[in-house]
């Protein structure tokens, strides 16, 4: 399709599009579930699920639960994943291609999450990402966090460019979701983490990629 506008910003969601976080996610639900006495979860099976948040990972470790042992469960996780936030996440492969383009090109870019602030800038911290992106929005930056618009719309006043302007790419039909809401131009990413549930092509995204570096072909339409 043809670009809606001129091009100023990527805007990338970050577990499982920005970076592949799964490892360290997985690894430390299999750590509480060795503290509570349970077998190991299925590595792949849990990599899916991991857009879904703390809260979505136990509940597919340890299923139906009363609401207080679930929450007690899910504070214990965010413990433990704040101390192993970098051990093995990295951005995808590719990635660090498509980042340097953007930076070349002169066009910004920046995360939009609905990881809590206290995960999210440590752990860009950790990769040497913050200090180059253009903006960060936490899923607790705002009242309001996505599907809803308004982180997005955030991110292009903190940008200061229009959000016509700007492509957000992101691995969850609530990214894809957001996006259109708040008139970018959306991209699904299918290599990311995706439920066998979930399809991708019916998101409605404006473009959809199996790999990072594809992204390059669409950031190339705008130049």
């Amino acid at each position: 399709m043809a670009p809606k506008s001129s091009l100023a910003a990527v805007l990338f969601d970050l577990d499982g599009t920005l970076l592949d976080t799964a490892p360290d996610m997985v690894a430390v639900l299999n750590r509480l579930l060795t503290e509570e006495s349970c077998s190991p979860i299925d590595y792949d099976f849990a990599r899916a699920h991991v857009s879904n948040g703390a809260l979505g990972l136990i509940d597919i470790a340890f299923g139906t639960l009363e609401e207080a042992h679930r929450l007690s469960l899910r504070d214990r996780y965010l413990v433990l994943y704040a101390n192993h936030l970098a051990t093995d996440t990295t951005p995808f492969a590719g990635m660090d291609a498509v980042l340097a383009h953007l930076e070349q090109a002169g066009i910004h870019w920046g995360v939009v999450t609905n990881k809590p602030g206290y995960l999210t800038e440590p752990l860009l911290d950790a990769l040497g990402l913050r200090t180059r992106c253009a903006c960060v929005v936490s899923g607790d930056t705002l009242p309001e966090r996505k599907p809803n618009p308004r982180p997005l719309l955030h991110a292009a006043a903190l940008i200061g460019i229009n959000p016509a302007e700007a492509i957000y790419v992101g691995d969850a039909d609530r990214d894809i979701t957001a996006g259109r809401a708040a008139g970018m131009t959306t991209v699904a990413a299918a290599y990311g983490f995706i439920m066998p549930q979930d399809d991708p092509a019916a998101w409605q995204a404006d473009f959809m990629i199996m790999e990072p570096t594809e992204l390059l072909d669409i950031v190339n339409r705008y130049v």
